[in-house]
């Protein structure tokens, strides 16, 4: 079945501010839409290659690095979330996110509508919870998703 929109949270929820895109994920409410699929795609890179190829709009919630104080909330869509994807990394996530978004383009499943929603980290260490900045940034990051779907008319 095709889904309009995929929403997908990555990272390590072992890392603490690593996982914030999978913590965003879990906290976004999909059961208003059937279009609509929420996906905690922790570390499971290509895996996650059908439930991608399978959307028409792609939403990753992640942490990222690009320059901000910690907790700080950037969307990056098209373009520019395939310059922020292919810049450098910092963990095997974000090299998977770029295959994984790579591989769709090959063989024709790349979405057109696709957005990162980054939220800069402040420490990437063992700890099962993301630190304060990151924390209170996480609402933010879903009312950042919120607003995409509302703009793409999904």
């Amino acid at each position: 079945m095709t889904r309009s929109v995929l929403v997908l949270g990555i990272g390590n929820v072992l890392m603490s501010d690593d996982g914030a895109g999978v913590h965003a994920a879990r906290g976004f409410n999909s059961s208003e839409s059937q279009d609509l699929k929420v996906v905690d795609g922790g570390t499971l890179g290509l895996s996650l290659l059908t439930e991608v190829e399978s959307c028409a709009a792609l939403i990753v919630f992640d942490a990222a690095s690009f320059g901000g104080e910690p907790g700080s909330v950037r969307t990056f869509t098209g373009e520019d979330m395939d310059a922020q994807l292919s810049g450098k990394k910092k963990t095997a996530h974000e090299v998977a996110l770029f295959d994984l978004l790579a591989t769709a383009e090959l063989i024709g499943r790349k979405p057109e509508r696709r957005a990162l929603i980054g939220v800069e980290p402040d420490r990437i260490e063992w700890g099962l919870e993301p630190t304060p900045a990151v924390a209170s940034a996480l609402p933010e990051m879903r009312r950042a998703a919120r607003a995409l779907i509302e703009d793409w008319a999904i």
